[in-house]
């Protein structure tokens, strides 16, 4: 992260948020030369500062270091642009339905990426009633497990967590599902169209 670019941000969202130099510094209990030297890019916002210039600015930690700001391109959730990711330290899943900027652990995550299922990977379904029962061909070990299964329908979606040493199969409501998502521990995410 490069003082100009930290300075940058400061500086376009201080005038953003119709804030002087003076404004800025008064709320952070700071002067206003401070604030100059951060935009001018001769210096950096102390360590303990980071997170009142970032509140201020109305932007989060990360976004500050980074340098640069998450833009809110979705306008309207879609189910189509889901999207899946997985901490790699504690296994959480995070869902979103758009554009999403995710950290787990200090780790910033990246949405899983869909494989057709493979060999290693076989999925059956079979109708029972107004449900589908969904079986994934799979050792679930403490090691190597299938963590969920997600059903899409257009408007929705069902998931349901599994758990190592439990059988890696679920039960969906049928009505209008077209694809059936899950995720191994090991492999990644994968997917079968109905």
């Amino acid at each position: 992260m490069g003082l100009c670019t930290i300075g940058a941000i400061i500086k376009e969202l201080r005038e953003k948020n119709n804030l002087t130099q003076i404004e800025l510094a008064q709320k952070l209990n700071i002067s206003d030369k401070t604030v100059s030297k951060w935009e001018n890019g001769k210096g950096y916002p102390d360590i303990a500062l980071l997170e009142p210039v970032a509140g201020a600015l109305g932007i989060s930690v990360n976004e500050l270091m980074a340098g640069n700001l998450a833009k809110n391109l979705n306008v309207s959730a879609n189910v189509k642009r889901s999207k899946f990711y997985v901490c790699p330290v504690c296994g959480n899943i995070i869902h979103t339905m758009g554009e999403a900027d995710i950290n787990c652990h200090g780790i910033h995550l990246l949405p899983a990426t869909p494989e057709e299922c493979d060999n290693k990977h076989q999925i059956t379904l079979k109708k029972v009633e107004d449900e589908y029962f969904v079986s994934i061909l799979h050792d679930m070990t403490k090691e190597h497990y299938i963590s969920f299964i997600a059903a899409f329908s257009d408007d929705g979606l069902q998931i349901k967590k599994l758990y190592p040493q439990a059988p890696a199969q679920a039960r969906f409501k049928r009505s209008g599902l077209s694809k059936i998502l899950f995720y191994c521990n090991r492999d990644g995410l994968f997917y079968y169209n109905l």
